[in-house]
């Protein structure tokens, strides 16, 4: 093996291979997603080398020129006494280099300024996009290329406070692949994608040792926790009497732990490459005094943009804020674009147009709502001048839109479990403005109210693109823009004339009529307090949608792996629960999924199979993730390298000993996992399933879109949504997790055959809780309820 060292002296790549100590030979260490080290004695004093430096380059080679290791000197050497010559005291030193990946670890994290999330990135797109963010200060030179197909991960959250090389470990392994980062770029690949087959006899090695081990029992019986996720979708109904501002809910309301997911002031000399992605040909995009300046464009839709790198999940409350705005004459384009696909028109989901107020010119700019494509709502023509702020409202009753995959190796095959389709569902959409001239308590103007405009958006998408700016031919500055998710929260009013409006939701100051309280998981409930002036009329419904939160919990059970266990009547169930820590486990339906890829793994005996294997001068170089395919005594198996420790024989020709650790996914540290790293400890605030379900998924639909449609002090007239299925129904509950044809009676309150169905009215204060059920044996129902609460004074009617 030949080593070099550039000391960054201007003398390049010196050749340091004959200074090496025999005792201490060249060593290279090789872990699964992690930066390799390479290690080694130099002896001092030898004509013609200096003593290497930190940040020295180092590159390591077999004699039949294969790279074996790139990377730099992290700390200075190690000076160490080694004797006495002739010449007085003899030295030497020990270098250790870590793989080219350094220079990125150096220079940030991948992640930007905040945890950074990614939806439904492929594994090296997702590598790809870490690896340009930590470059965004400057270049390390880094590129990552792949080798074969790695298939989606759903959302991954890039870590602010990890290193680079961290982040795209997690990355790696949430696609179940393996990264090497050697001559200056990150190789990305499938686990499994090199094999090497050898045999515990095999003649052509020199020196043949291996040792294997089933390290752990089989598991088919699998209970897995995950991240608390949203549960009931709640509608809370109050009564204004025009004087009451403060109306508290009975519950705690579910938020996301991440709201911010863009912000920027555009104080900085030039556009955040960690956060936007520029395209502008013609330059007509700066950043000056006014924040965000645009000076035109090539007339063309979609090719003068300013993109946020990451996509928006389109759940839960979404609020999108352009502050600062200004527009000039003769503008054409969009701002604040939530696209589909292409940042074309036909293409936009939600956002801003900007055009003239008649084709061609001596027009006057307006500003005009889109929603799928199409102009809606009201025209608004801004005063020359004047500043502005924009704000968009989505608003989705589910929060998470986009699943997580989870992949596991069984007997040498790659499977998935999950999708990473988008989950349907329906939306609202609010467009205001505010003229910042305007006195602070001055309403917002609502230029378009999706509810007010005959209800629910019901075809939208799971994730857009941002589009901040795109500009056919803008004239203009925006000083400043913000898009958070706040949480599950949503008012809407119902005037006593029966007008629908939703009620803005923000604080004081901003124009909108109330602020929310969501509560806390400790159980305190959350509230809505009206401001002065916005305060709920004598008569007028104010309905509070949200969601509550648990617990994520699934268990799930392979019969036929129980049915083999069960031997001259011995039980043939294997229990286990964990927690899924990587990748997140965001709802019921994500552990479910991850709980199919255990079982695969779990029920498996060659999926518990660990051990080493040493080898000299192996065919072909052997990375962690290439498989090794061994036969012993006539069974071949394919067994997942996790490290490799390759080491110089100091003899010619040329002796490499390679020792290599394997361990399949039933056999690896739980926290060392590839695509699902796990823990022993259960949620300690998970209700845990008496029983086991045979598949994922046994479950009906959820209520997404269950209405109140009248209220009366007798009556409640409810329209599920959708029909029930064939010789199914509506069970109505006054607790939730509490259905069923077996369950206690006593919480019954009706069941009910076809869609639109009364619930009788008994007290001031009621709760309900709605399910869907079906005709099978026994019956299967909703995975989450829906439940209306009620807070009507006597002799209300609405």
């Amino acid at each position: 093996m030949r080593i070099t060292i550039d000391n960054l002296d201007g003398l390049g790549a010196i050749d340091y291979t004959e200074a090496v100590v025999a005792g201490a030979p060249i060593t290279v260490q090789r872990a699964l997603n992690e930066p390799s080290r390479c290690t080694a004695e130099i002896m001092l004093g030898v004509e013609g080398l200096a003593v290497p430096v930190r940040r020295g380059k180092v590159t390591v080679t077999a004699a039949d020129a294969t790279v074996l290791f790139t990377g730099y000197l992290a700390t200075e050497p190690v000076r160490m006494y080694s004797g006495n010559a002739s010449t007085g005291p003899v030295y030497k030193a020990r270098v250790t280099a870590v793989s080219d990946e350094w220079l990125l670890d150096n220079l940030g994290s991948g992640a930007g300024l905040r945890d950074a999330e990614s939806l439904g990135l492929a594994g090296t797109a997702l590598v790809t996009q870490l690896a340009s963010r930590a470059q965004a200060g400057g270049s390390a030179g880094v590129t990552v290329t792949e080798s074969g197909s790695i298939p989606a991960t759903g959302s991954f959250s890039a870590r602010a406070g990890s290193p680079f090389s961290a982040n795209a470990a997690n990355a790696a392994s949430s696609a179940y692949a393996a990264y090497r980062a050697l001559n200056g770029q990150i190789l990305m690949q499938p686990v499994g994608n090199v094999t090497h087959a050898f045999s515990d006899a095999n003649g052509t090695l020199s020196v043949s040792e291996l040792q294997t081990t089933a390290v752990r029992e089989l598991a088919n019986d699998v209970t897995l926790t995950g991240a608390e996720e949203p549960a009931a979708y709640i509608q809370e109904n109050f009564f204004g009497d025009g004087t009451t501002t403060v109306f508290d809910l009975t519950e705690a309301a579910y938020r996301d732990t991440n709201r911010l997911l863009v912000l920027d002031n555009f104080t900085e000399p030039g556009f955040n490459p960690a956060q936007w992605i520029v395209s502008d040909p013609g330059s007509y995009f700066s950043l000056t005094s006014t924040g965000l300046t645009m000076n035109g464009g090539n007339g063309s839709d979609g090719q003068t943009t300013l993109t946020a790198i990451d996509a928006v999940e389109m759940g839960g409350s979404v609020i999108v804020q352009l502050s600062g705005v200004t527009l000039a004459a003769a503008c054409d384009g969009m701002l604040a674009g939530m696209y589909q696909g292409l940042p074309v028109l036909a293409e936009c989901f939600a956002g801003f147009r900007v055009r003239q107020s008649v084709s061609g010119t001596g027009g006057v700019t307006v500003i005009v709502p889109v929603v799928n494509g199409v102009e809606v709502g009201t025209v608004f023509t801004p005063t020359a001048g004047h500043l502005y702020t924009l704000r968009m409202r989505l608003h989705c009753v589910e929060m998470q839109r986009v699943m997580q995959p989870y992949y596991c190796m069984v007997d040498g095959v790659v499977q998935g479990f999950g999708s990473t389709s988008g989950v349907t569902a329906p939306m609202q959409v609010v467009f205001e403005l505010v003229d910042e001239g305007a006195a602070s308590n001055t309403p917002a103007t609502v230029i378009y109210d999706s509810i007010a405009a005959g209800g629910t958006l019901t075809s939208t998408p799971a994730t857009c693109a941002f589009v901040l700016a795109n500009a056919t031919q803008m004239f203009g500055s925006v000083a400043a823009i913000s898009i958070t998710r706040p949480g599950s929260l949503w008012v809407v009013s119902t005037l006593p004339s029966g007008t629908l409006q939703t009620r803005l939701i923000g604080v004081a100051g901003q124009g909108v009529d109330c602020t929310t309280s969501y509560g806390t998981a400790a159980g305190a409930p959350g509230k809505v307090t009206f401001l002065a002036g916005r305060v709920p009329v004598a008569g007028e419904r104010v309905t509070v949608f949200y969601r509550n939160g648990r617990r994520s919990v699934a268990r799930l059970a392979d019969a036929a792996s129980i049915a083999s266990e069960a031997v001259n009547g011995a039980p043939g169930t294997c229990r286990w629960m964990g927690r899924v820590t990587l990748p997140m486990a965001r709802s019921s339906t994500d552990c479910e999924s991850a709980a199919q890829a255990v079982l695969a793994f779990a029920t498996s005996r060659t999926a518990a199979v660990a051990g080493s294997y040493a080898l000299v001068n192996p065919a072909q170089d052997i990375w962690p993730g290439d498989v090794l395919a061994i036969t012993s005594e006539g069974v071949t198996s394919s067994l997942i390298v996790r490290s490799v420790v390759v080491t110089d024989g100091s003899a010619v020709p040329e002796v490499r000993h390679y020792k290599v650790s394997f361990a399949n996914d039933w056999a690896t540290e739980w926290a060392a996992g590839i695509g699902l790293k796990l823990s022993e400890e259960i949620a300690v605030d998970a209700y845990l399933p008496l029983t086991a379900s045979s598949a994922p998924g046994q479950v009906l639909a959820n209520l997404q879109q269950l209405t109140v449609t009248s209220l009366s002090d007798t009556a409640m007239q409810v329209d599920a949504g959708m029909d029930p299925p064939a010789g199914g129904g509506f069970e109505v509950r006054l607790r939730d997790w509490w259905f069923g044809m077996g369950v206690d009676g006593a919480d019954l309150v009706l069941r009910s055959p076809v869609r639109s169905f009364s619930i009788p009215s008994t007290a001031q204060l009621e709760r309900y809780y709605v399910r869907m059920y079906d005709a099978s044996t026994p019956p299967l129902y909703s995975r989450l309820s829906s439940a209306v609460f009620v807070n009507m004074p006597l002799n209300e009617t609405a």
